[in-house]
């Protein structure tokens, strides 16, 4: 049987696997040194969820290059999400701010998924309610493109052009026991 029947459903095939992961991790955590200065006054703020798991990685990898320990934290952006009305109403993550808060440093955002630019510019609102950084940056796993905003990434792991028929799954230890970058097609509507 042919492997594109149309009564098979597509299947999601990794594009990332947990080596390629931690060596994109491993470059832009280089980057951020080099681009930072040697990354001193240097804030990770991850977007929850899986954005938290890699700036708590990337922080790590910034120690071992580094020696020094780097501030990490979250950022909740639920509530500054434009979509607020339009779906259903989901459960606050938690925005933890490192002991010395982001005034004047240079906070890095980090996500997974780098998509239509709503979720940074959520972020953005966020980080004007917390404090005054003296620039931010974002690094994310995945730009997939499709901005509707106009937003763009310092540090991306991998470029994926997609269509809006398909989706980017990522998949961390931490959260669903592996790490994957899963591309697949979106499930047609009912």
């Amino acid at each position: 049987m042919d492997s594109h029947d149309k009564n098979e459903p597509d299947v999601a095939r990794p594009v990332l696997e947990g080596p390629d992961i931690a060596r994109v991790l491993t470059r832009i955590s280089h980057e951020i040194v080099e681009r930072a200065k040697g990354a001193e006054d240097v804030v990770l703020l991850g977007i929850p969820t899986r954005g938290v798991f890699l700036a708590r990685r990337l922080a790590e990898k910034l120690e071992e290059i580094t020696g020094r320990s780097i501030p990490v934290g979250s950022l909740d952006i639920t509530m500054y999400r434009d979509d607020l009305r339009m779906h259903p109403p989901r459960a606050l993550a938690r925005t933890e701010i490192p002991g010395d808060g982001i005034d004047g440093r240079l906070v890095v955002l980090v996500d997974d998924v780098l998509f239509s630019g709503r979720t940074i510019r959520a972020a953005l609102d966020g980080l004007n309610d917390i404090g005054r950084p003296r620039a931010v940056q974002l690094a994310v796993l995945v730009d997939r493109g499709h901005r509707e905003l106009p937003i763009r990434a310092d540090y991306v792991g991998k470029n994926l052009p997609t269509s809006l028929r398909e989706t980017v799954k990522v998949q961390l230890a931490e959260e669903d026991g592996r790490d994957a970058v899963l591309l697949g097609a979106k499930p047609a509507s009912a």
